[in-house]
């Protein structure tokens, strides 16, 4: 104590009671104050300036408690309560150091968190891969093989040699035996113009023979034309005798498929009594949806099976592919020639094909086969190692550059950037990827949007975004992203400034139970339509009311996964739309009430659908809302405008159709 009075003060009590002749009562106040100072220099000393204080209290006051719900981690609110989603208490919010930068998607983990959430990375290669493409669809006859018997003069049938369809005939075979008049009357000046002939054989006037020979000649061509074969006319010139009777024999072989005329029947020139399809050469019709069109070309070789011959794989060559869309399946017909020697491939046949392209960079398609080639436009089959013209039509012969082959010049032959199908979180337009940062302690993880360009098998070709070299993660990612929304971090799924929401999506998670229930609140939506377009406001209120109940009868717990969390999200904008509308006296606000509520119900019919046995059609009126556009759904394509009513019902027209059966149809 003395030193630290000595040190401090300059003085030492010993001295200063021996100095100084104070009594008990004045040392007793000398101590009082000696401890009173040593008090606030202490106080001085440890404790924090006033100016620091306030700051201190001012940063921790400015920093709110966030609570959220465990079950439901979207939900973020500034007081505790129940959660407006499953109704759980609310737990608090906690946020760590590592949460600080609470606007970048990016998330630290340790390495034992690493193995726990099993978290796998893939480098961004530049490779070859390979588009597989399969098709379903049936045999059919190839229609350059079809042949017809028709009658080539008017006559009777007097008799049918082929008298059923299914029947096989070579080429030769007689077919039909006809009467006919008109040849009666040709084979009579055949004969009669021979006579001529021998008649003025021994004529000095040249001309009258040329004459004569030359009617014989005409006469035996119009017999040709006529369908009566040379051995039938030397026999009829050898015998000297009219048949009343012609045969008309099978042009080809083949299999008779048609059979249009009966026995007895009179018919005129050009009827159509057979039709022989040669099965030796057959086709193969497939539907190829629209998305898999990159990936096929003119001249490609494809494989297929069928339920007839298990296990064996026949092989043909893409000879058509339809200039034209079919708008209700979405696809595409595409015709495969094949050979079919041992007839094993029959018309109707079902088949199942698979087509292999190999893709470069570009999305160009690699075919060694017919690299540098030059191919017929109308019969693949016939390819040279030089331009020419093809053996079959005489057409002039193309290079496969031209049909989207790749060259074989090395230039062109750069790998595509690529990465794995599983490192893509793809929600409608936008493409999500995690990328391991490199040289870091601790595994970090950041969220980034990049453009994809197609699906290429196992993989997808990257248009930009990221490098070669690069770890994604492909396995592991949805975690990731979860767990960034549990530390109410933006998450790359759920965005903080989330803009519009995407037209399509991934469907999981969903039965039938549900699209029960939420097809009452499209019946409840579509009558509060109808009632604006019959300008009843208290009906349209009432639909309002009618279709907030069904959304509360909605059992969210029937859904899984991503699936769950969009709805979450859906109904919570639905419940407050309808609220609001459901108290309306206004038309006016009704309209633009509706207007919210039809840009919410889009999106739930893209995503979810109604209740999948009918379409929904989505129309759009250029002239609502002072000419900005407004859309709407509808069970029907027959216009019924909810924003202007009576007073132009009929404005505006279908958008687009979401087709009932594929509403539902989940992808591979």
């Amino acid at each position: 104590m003395k030193a630290f009075f000595k040190k401090h003060f300059g003085f030492q009590v010993g001295v200063v009671t021996k100095t100084y002749k104070f009594g008990n009562k004045g040392l007793r106040l000398v101590l009082l104050i000696v401890v009173l100072v040593v008090g606030i220099w202490i106080g001085k000393s440890i404790g924090p300036e006033k100016g620091e204080t306030e700051t201190t209290v001012t940063k921790a006051e400015a920093k709110p408690q966030w609570w959220t719900c465990s079950m439901h981690p979207a939900v973020k609110r500034l007081e505790p309560g129940l959660c407006p989603l499953c109704e759980m208490a609310l737990i608090p919010l906690v946020m760590d150091e590592t949460q600080a930068d609470a606007d970048m998607p990016r998330l630290t983990v340790s390495e034992s968190a690493k193995k726990l959430m099993d978290i796998e990375v893939a480098p961004v290669e530049r490779k070859f891969v390979d588009a597989v493409v399969r098709m379903t669809g049936k045999v059919d006859f190839d229609e350059t093989n079809l042949a017809y018997i028709t009658a080539w003069v008017p006559g009777r049938l007097d008799k049918l040699y082929v008298d059923y369809t299914g029947v096989s005939v070579n080429k030769g075979d007689h077919m039909v035996k006809l009467y006919s008049p008109e040849l009666i009357g040709a084979q009579e000046e055949l004969l009669q113009a021979l006579e001529a002939v021998k008649n003025i054989q021994e004529t000095e006037l040249g001309i009258m023979r040329e004459m004569t020979e030359s009617t014989v000649k005409s006469v035996r061509e119009k017999l040709r034309l006529w369908g009566v074969t040379p051995e039938q006319i030397a026999e009829i010139e050898k015998s000297g005798k009219v048949s009343d009777h012609m045969t008309i024999y099978a042009p080809t072989s083949g299999i008779v498929i048609h059979k249009n005329a009966q026995e007895g029947m009179y018919v005129q020139t050009g009827t159509k009594i057979y039709t022989i399809a040669d099965l030796s050469k057959i086709w193969v019709k497939l539907d190829a949806y629209e998305s898999d069109l990159q990936w096929l070309r003119y001249g490609q070789e494809m494989e297929f099976t069928t339920i007839a011959y298990p296990g064996q794989i026949f092989k043909g060559t893409i000879s058509f592919i339809d200039p034209i869309l079919n708008d209700r399946t979405r696809t595409v017909k595409i015709r495969v020639n094949v050979q079919n020697p041992d007839g094993k491939l029959k018309p109707g046949m079902f088949v199942k094909a698979i087509v292999r392209s190999q893709v470069a960079g570009g999305g160009r398609i690699m075919d060694a086969g017919l690299a540098g080639k030059w191919i017929c436009p109308m019969h693949p089959e016939i390819i040279k190692e030089a331009s020419g013209q093809c053996d079959t039509c005489q057409m002039p012969l193309v290079q496969t550059e031209d049909l989207g082959y790749i060259s074989d010049d090395p230039s062109l032959t750069e790998k595509p950037l690529v990465i794995p199908v599983t490192a893509a979180l793809v929600t409608g337009s936008r493409a999500i990827v995690y990328v391991q940062l490199p040289n870091t302690e601790k595994p970090i993880y950041e969220g980034r949007e990049i453009a994809l360009g197609p699906r290429a098998g196992d993989y997808y070709l990257v248009r930009s975004g990221l490098s070669e070299g690069e770890l994604v993660v492909v396995k592991g990612n949805f975690k990731i992203d979860s767990s960034l929304q549990i530390m109410a971090k933006p998450s790359m799924m759920t965005p903080a400034a989330a803009g519009e929401e995407p037209a399509t999506y991934e469907r999981s998670g969903i039965n039938d139970t549900f699209r029960t229930q939420l097809a009452k609140v499209f019946e409840g939506y579509f009558a509060m339509q109808q009632a604006l377009a019959d300008d009843k406001v208290q009906l349209a209120t009432e639909s309002a009311k009618k279709t907030s109940h069904a959304l509360k009868a909605v059992d969210m717990k029937l859904l899984t996964g991503e699936s769950h969390h969009k709805w979450m999200t859906f109904s919570t904008e639905l419940e407050s739309i309808l609220s609001k509308a459901g108290k309306s006296e206004d038309i006016k606000l009704l309209r633009n009430d509706f207007y919210l509520l039809s840009q919410q119900l889009t999106k739930i019919a893209k995503y979810f659908g109604s209740t999948g046995q009918s379409d929904l059609y989505i129309l759009y009126c250029p002239m609502a809302f002072d000419n900005k556009g407004g859309h709407w759904l509808q069970d029907n394509d027959q216009t019924a405008n909810p924003y202007f009513g009576h007073m132009m019902l009929r404005c505006g027209g279908v958008e687009e159709v979401i087709g009932a059966k594929e509403i539902w149809e989940t992808k591979e």
